[in-house]
C-alpha cells in the first residue's frame, strides 16, 4: 500500500500521527495533512488541539448551553442569575438628577441598501431592522410622550423620506409596516439622508432637542459632495448624530458621533442590537456650552463653562369633541370629522395630541402627557433589598 493510502485510516485509531510529514512518494514531493486541505479535521487528540467544525456549523446556536442545569436539576439557579444581572443593569442606571430635554424631535435614518439582505443577523440585516425600528418607535412614545419621530430611508445613492415628523404612534408605524416599499437596493448616501433630516428640523425651537439615529449596514456611502462639510453644518445646528452599525466601524460615522456627541456601537449579534437601539430611548442630558474664546494668560487655565440656563415655553391643554359633536375641518389633514381637539387660543380643530398648532405654533398637551414626560427628570431612586 502506497504512503498516501495510509492517510484514510480507520477513525478509531491514533489521529495523533495525522500531523507527521507523511514520506516521498514515487514523484519524490512530500505532504502533510494540513497540506491535504481537509474539509474536517478528526476529533480532539490527545495533545488537546480544538476540533475543527464546519462553518455551516458555527452560524447554528446551541440556546439549550446557555441555561445549565444545577446538581439537582433544577433551573431556578439559572433564572436567578438572569433575574439578578437584569437588576444590577438597573443599579447602574444614573439616579442623580440630570437635566434633560422632555420635548425631543428624532429623525430615524434606515439603511435600504443591498447590504442590508446579508444574513449575518437572523432573518437577515432588512428583517430584523425593520422589526426592532417598530418595537423602538412604540417604546420611545411610551417614554417620551411630547415628542416626534421621523424616518428617512438610503438606497440607490439618495434619501427617500418614507415619515415627515410626527406625534401619532400609529401613523409612524404604518410607514414601516408594508416590507414591500422599503426593499433594499443599490447604495446608500449617508450624506443625502442627514442633510435630509436636518433640513426636517431647520424650524424647530431651540427648547426641543435635535436628534438623528443611523442605522447603517453598509461599509461603503455613495456621497455626492464633501460629507465634512454636512458634519460641520449639524455641529453648528446642534444636531445630535448617532449610529448603530451592524457591519463595522468606519471612521466617518465615528467622527459624526464624537463632533456632535451622540452614541456610536457595532452590532455584535441581535441581542446587542437590540440594546444599543434602545439606549437611545430615554432623553439625552443637555451638555454645557462652553464658551468660545481665546486663552489669555499664559498659566494654561481657560474658560469656565458657560452655565445652562432655564427656559419658559408656553403650552396649551385643548378642549376634546365627543363623537357626537357636529363634524368640522381638521386643520392638520383638512377633512371632516367629528373627534377631535380645540386649540385654547386660535380655536383650531387638530386630530390628534400633542402636536404643534398649525395655525398658531402652540404646543398642544395633555396633562397626562406632561405628567409621563417628568419620570426622565426624577429618576427613582434604587431600592434597598429586605
Amino acid at each position: 500500500m502506497s504512503a498516501i493510502d495510509d492517510e484514510y485510516r480507520n477513525d478509531g485509531g491514533d489521529d495523533s500521527d495525522l500531523d507527521m510529514d507523511m514520506q516521498p512518494n514515487a514523484g519524490g514531493s512530500r505532504f502533510s495533512a494540513a497540506e491535504k486541505g481537509k474539509g474536517r479535521a478528526g476529533p480532539k487528540t490527545k495533545a488537546g488541539k480544538s476540533k475543527e467544525i464546519y462553518s455551516w456549523e458555527e452560524s447554528y446556536t446551541r440556546s439549550w448551553d446557555v441555561v445549565q442545569e444545577d446538581e439537582e436539576g433544577s433551573l431556578q439557579q439559572a433564572v436567578g442569575d438572569f433575574l439578578a444581572r437584569s437588576r444590577r443593569k438597573r443599579l447602574q442606571a444614573p439616579t442623580e438628577t440630570v437635566r434633560r430635554t422632555i420635548i425631543r424631535h428624532l429623525i430615524l435614518v434606515i439603511d435600504l441598501s443591498a447590504s442590508m439582505t446579508d444574513r449575518d443577523l437572523r432573518p437577515n440585516r432588512f428583517d430584523l431592522s425593520l422589526e426592532y425600528s417598530r418595537e423602538f418607535v412604540t417604546e420611545w412614545f411610551d417614554q417620551n410622550p411630547l415628542g416626534q419621530i421621523g424616518i428617512v430611508g438610503m438606497r440607490e445613492g439618495v434619501a427617500e423620506r418614507i415619515c415627515g415628523l410626527s406625534g401619532n404612534p400609529p401613523d409612524v408605524l404604518k410607514t414601516i409596516a408594508d416590507r414591500r416599499n422599503l426593499e433594499p437596493a443599490g447604495e446608500p448616501s449617508l450624506q443625502n439622508a442627514i442633510e435630509m433630516a436636518r433640513g426636517s428640523m431647520s424650524h424647530l425651537p431651540t427648547h426641543s432637542s435635535r436628534e438623528v439615529l443611523v442605522i447603517f449596514g453598509s461599509l461603503t456611502t455613495c456621497d455626492p459632495g464633501n460629507i465634512h462639510e454636512t458634519l460641520k453644518s449639524c455641529v453648528e445646528d446642534k444636531i445630535r448624530v448617532s449610529v448603530v452599525a451592524l457591519a463595522a466601524e468606519m471612521k466617518i460615522c465615528r467622527d459624526f458621533c464624537t463632533e456632535t456627541g451622540g452614541l456610536f456601537g457595532v452590532a455584535m449579534n441581535e441581542g446587542h442590537y437590540r440594546d444599543m437601539l434602545f439606549e437611545h430611548v430615554p432623553p439625552p442630558a443637555v451638555r454645557k456650552i462652553e464658551a468660545v474664546a481665546k486663552i489669555s494668560n499664559g498659566n494654561g487655565a481657560g474658560p469656565a463653562p458657560a452655565a445652562a440656563t432655564g427656559e419658559l415655553m408656553m403650552m396649551g391643554f385643548p378642549t376634546r369633541l365627543p363623537e357626537t359633536s357636529a363634524p368640522s375641518l381638521c386643520v392638520c389633514h383638512g377633512i371632516m370629522k367629528s373627534e377631535g381637539y380645540i386649540c385654547p387660543r386660535c380655536l383650531s380643530k387638530v386630530c390628534d395630541i400633542p402636536t404643534d398648532c398649525n395655525v398658531c405654533g402652540l404646543v398642544i398637551v395633555s396633562a397626562p402627557h406632561l405628567a409621563r414626560s417628568y419620570h426622565h427628570l426624577f429618576p427613582v431612586k434604587p431600592y434597598q433589598p429586605v
